[in-house]
């Protein structure tokens, strides 16, 4: 009687874990346990438990010095990196720049931008700053693109209020939204240099003291006026969060879609 091969056991997905990438990349680079280890001022035992799961998240420190000496035998790429400190469980204490930010938008987000129009879109951070957008959108609201951020174009361009229809409805929910992301983005002391920047203008002041934190517009339209013609267009404003390899959940994108039927009236 042939007897055929033992069945193997079925495999079972397993969630991504911190020792198990660090693992895979000491293996991409070669590096013994005791190599890397000596290496991150680290025993071999400890990145031995480390890679097993068996240890509990490792200190911001140990992991810089892995991710270091991990780096120095093979350049990591940005998006292992990235995993590693996610799979960590590290808080993220950097505050990128709007430039980094700017540099961090592909080319494939770019083309999105100008496939989007007619219709307005942007890129925005969490503080607000203007990363990118199409024509559209720079047509629809006029200085913004130079002012560079939407909460200093709305309460200190006095054309934001002869374009924004609903304007005090419009800066509330400014504020109320900011109070939302500034509390996910979990770094109180550059939140605190950022309000009271925004401070210098007085409704803002006054809405911030009184507001609740929002993380949507709840259907909520905007009405935008063409001070050419007098005309105005009623728009639906998503948002939505956009990747970033080096900082993630930084970059936004928002996308004004026309309510059918809506465009082209006027108001007083």
């Amino acid at each position: 009687m042939t007897v055929g091969p033992a069945a193997l056991p079925e495999y079972r997905p397993q969630p991504p874990t911190f020792g198990q990438l660090l693992r895979r990349l000491r293996d991409d680079r070669r590096i013994s346990r005791e190599r890397l280890a000596f290496a991150a001022g680290v025993s071999a035992s400890y990145l031995t438990l480390l890679e097993r799961g068996q240890r509990d998240r490792p200190t911001d420190v140990v992991v810089e010095a892995l991710v270091r000496q991990l780096d120095t035998a093979g350049a990591l790429s940005d998006a292992d990196r990235r995993n590693l400190l996610d799979l960590a469980g590290l808080p993220r204490t950097c505050v990128p720049s709007a430039a980094e930010l700017r540099a961090e938008l592909t080319p494939d987000m770019h083309a999105g931008l100008r496939l989007f129009a007619p219709n307005p879109a942007a890129y925005y951070d969490v503080r607000l700053n203007l990363l990118a957008c199409n024509e559209p959108y720079a047509t629809a609201l006029p200085g913004l693109t130079e002012t560079a951020n939407w909460v200093r174009w709305i309460f200190g361009a006095d054309i934001a209020k002869a374009i924004i229809v609903d304007w005090e409805q419009e800066a509330a929910i400014t504020v109320s939204r900011l109070r939302g992301v500034l509390g996910a983005a979990g770094n109180p002391d550059w939140s605190a240099d950022l309000i009271a920047d925004y401070a210098d203008f007085p409704r803002f002041r006054e809405l911030w003291q009184h507001s609740a934190a929002s993380f949507s517009r709840s259907e909520i339209p905007v009405r935008l006026r063409d001070l050419a013609t007098g005309t105005v267009t009623t728009y639906y404003s998503q948002s939505l969060g956009a990747q970033s390899v080096n900082h993630p959940g930084w970059i936004g994108f928002v996308a004004c879609l026309p309510i059918p039927g809506d465009e082209g009236t006027r108001a007083d």
